[in-house]
């Protein structure tokens, strides 16, 4: 026979219910008063649940050598109440929901066992309060989200009029302008938790505000999540372990890591509901990228999660200085608290092919996102003379020699990246004959290229960001129109050009394929649409948030 648990409001305590006002339950004949340990916990704030449950584990403590006697193999002299205690004190900062829950399920699951099975026949005094306890935590779980919503120590942003849907349909970002009005004294300072709610202040979630972004609040959790998963509500760690784990159960159903791949991308920031984080893997180094105020923030936890991963050895945390200026955090600052014993170099693995990389150089030390385009290269380039142009540590170049190229050459202007690639021949045990780089700028080289009427089966143009803003888009677009011109001029007849752009802001405006027209009709050649592909599958994006799509990878036939 299980529990039946009726429930009364904060306002209706007083008239219903059993004594003092609170809800009863009955389990095997035998009334039980639930103390609502919820509306303690969102009247008093983390202070009153702290006191509740510290009184109700205290009474259990006292009483645990009467319930040992009662049933020795339930409850086991003191041991039981020493470790919820002890528990209690570790998990202070948990949620209400959470700590409850992991205390109840973590170290007595008999005892909660047997209380639900409705099984309890002795009535004794100890017995009750133990099902006190017990019923508590199962108030909690079906109703916790009320500490969620009317936390009154949580600052609100409401928004205005005809904002609302954008965010409840799952749009990441609340941009300043969107905010009405802040509910909360003293106002919340950048890094903190809000409450986001409509115009009748009715909250529809939470996120991680700033008072000096454009980016005011980051949505973490919506109200109907915070209902399936009231552990998560409000609570940044517990957040953080969820989505975590929910991404590397996401790279594991996508084969990742393998023997054949071990570099990849762990958490893609909005995409894996994680605003501002971006972790990629390289072997046993986890390097963390940090674009959010609220990751600074909560650095500490965040390497604690992402060390409990078996393969991880070391963190390298790297942060966006130049985006958390704009977060409102102090440059100079980050630079000298983000020491790190994490080595810079190391080796990794894709697609079979080794790399040597560092952790010093450009992006996070490796672009995992073009993984897939690379291998649809070596597919492509049997018998094939190859062009990679803006090569970094030359993995295009190195995915053509691999397939089958009878020469590969790349170009960079960069000497680290360079070293590298050269390096790289080594690993990969190639013949230094059929593949080779060179340090050049792109434009200078394909224009010489071209005096001396050279050309190439497959080329490839990788640049860097050209447009890292929307207000250097149209500047950016004469830049890839030239680029791409020349590309064209060396490709032939009826060769392949993969060109690429990694701007968000020229991906999301849809011009780079205008673009590519424009620089056909500059080049005097005609060219055939082939392919369209973006960030290999480890890139998740949101599609309420469609900025968070930023690598366009184009095949063209070109004629």
């Amino acid at each position: 026979m299980g529990w039946a648990v009726s429930l009364t409001t904060a306002g209706e305590g007083r008239s219903k219910g059993g004594s003092g006002g609170y809800p009863t339950t009955t389990g095997g004949g035998v009334p039980i008063r639930i103390k609502p340990c919820c509306y303690v916990a969102s009247s008093g704030g983390v202070g009153g649940w702290k006191t509740l449950v510290r009184t109700q584990l205290d009474e259990i403590f006292l009483t645990s050598q009467e319930m040992s006697k009662t049933d020795a193999g339930i409850l086991p002299e003191r041991q039981l109440p020493v470790r919820l205690m002890k528990s209690l004190a570790v998990s202070s900062s948990r949620p209400y929901t959470s700590t409850l829950q992991e205390l109840a399920f973590a170290h007595h699951p008999k005892v909660l066992h047997f209380l639900a099975s409705g099984s309890v026949s002795n009535s004794s005094f100890a017995v009750t309060k133990l099902q006190n306890f017990s019923l508590s935590l199962r108030l909690l779980q079906h109703i916790g989200i009320a500490d969620y919503r009317n936390n009154v120590g949580v600052a609100k942003v409401v928004l205005k009029k005809g904002k609302t849907q954008l965010f409840k349909d799952g749009s990441p970002m609340v941009y300043s302008g969107a905010v009405d009005r802040i509910i909360g004294r003293p106002p919340p300072r950048t890094g903190d938790v809000v409450l986001v709610a409509d115009g009748e202040e009715t909250p529809i979630g939470w996120g991680m505000y700033n008072s000096v972004s454009m980016f005011c609040v980051r949505m973490m959790q919506l109200e109907e999540e915070a209902k399936r998963e009231p552990s998560c509500a409000l609570d940044v760690e517990k957040l953080l372990e969820t989505r975590i784990d929910a991404a590397i159960e996401l790279r594991r159903s996508l084969g990742l890591p393998s023997a054949n791949t071990n570099a990849f991308r762990l958490v893609n920031s909005e995409g894996d509901r994680l605003s501002g984080l971006i972790v990629d893997v390289f072997g046993d180094i986890a390097v963390i990228a940090s674009s959010a105020a609220w990751v600074e923030k909560y650095k500490p936890e965040i390497e604690a999660c992402i060390s409990r991963i078996s393969e991880i050895n070391h963190i390298n945390w790297r942060p966006s200085v130049e985006i958390l200026k704009e977060e409102g955090l102090d440059a100079l600052n980050l630079k000298q608290l983000h020491s790190s014993t994490c080595p810079t170099r190391t080796k990794v693995v894709e697609n079979g092919i080794c790399y040597a990389i560092s952790l010093e150089g450009q992006k996070t030390g490796f672009y995992a996102d073009q993984r897939e385009n690379r291998q649809f290269i070596s597919t492509v380039s049997d018998g094939q003379k190859v062009l990679d142009v803006c090569c970094y540590s030359g993995g295009f170049a190195l995915n053509a020699a691999r397939g089958g190229a009878i020469n590969a050459t790349g170009i960079d202007s960069s000497v680290p990246a360079l070293e590298l690639a050269k390096e790289n021949i080594v690993l990969n045990n190639m013949d230094p004959e059929r593949i080779s780089f060179l340090r050049e700028d792109a434009t200078v080289f394909m224009k010489d290229a071209l005096s001396r009427n050279e050309s190439w089966d497959i080329v490839i143009l990788d640049p860097p960001k050209l447009a890292p803003r929307k207000k250097v888009l149209q500047s950016a677009s004469g830049m890839y129109r030239t680029l791409n011109s020349l590309a064209m001029r060396l490709t032939k007849k009826g060769g392949l050009l993969m060109t690429c752009s990694c701007s968000g802001a020229m991906t999301q405006s849809g011009m780079f394929l205008r673009i590519l027209q424009g620089a056909a009709s500059m080049a005097g050649r005609k060219i055939t649409f082939l392919r369209q592909s973006g960030a290999a599958c480890d890139h998740p994006i949101d599609p309420s948030y469609p900025e968070g799509t930023y690598l366009s990878n184009i095949l063209l036939r070109v004629l």
